[in-house]
């Protein structure tokens, strides 16, 4: 199986990487068996998992998956109640990127500019 690189790919990897920090951040925050412990790990698996997923095989719904993701760490702090905690502020910061970079790569993907100057031929140089 060959994983056709795109130039959008690079966006899931930082996804990929912020869900790695993000599985990490209960022992940095030094949290123990708290509600906002289980949600980061929970929030990590499955942003890595779909990050993974659209670095093998991109459709659109991985990042309509993880935009709804970023947003969900950004209210889980109130709805799960850690809010005013430092676990709050690490799930808002983690969430806003997350959902800015699967933001931008729905965007990116179905740019009508970008996909009409893909359409045209390109033509040759005359000298």
């Amino acid at each position: 199986m060959t994983v056709k690189w795109r130039r959008e790919s690079v966006l899931d990897v930082y996804n990929l990487a912020l869900a790695i920090v993000l599985f990490a951040a209960p022992w940095f925050l030094s949290l123990t068996k708290t509600t906002a412990e289980l949600d980061l790990w929970i929030s990590s698996a499955a942003i890595g998992l779909i990050s993974i997923g659209a670095l093998a095989a991109f459709t659109q719904w991985e990042e309509w998956a993880n935009l709804l993701l970023g947003t969900w760490l950004i209210v889980s702090p109130w709805l799960l109640g850690f809010a005013h905690s430092s676990a709050m502020h690490f799930s808002i910061a983690v969430g806003v990127v997350v959902a800015f970079l699967a933001g931008l790569e729905l965007w990116l993907v179905n740019d009508p500019e970008e996909e009409m100057a893909e359409r045209q031929p390109q033509s040759p140089v005359t000298r």
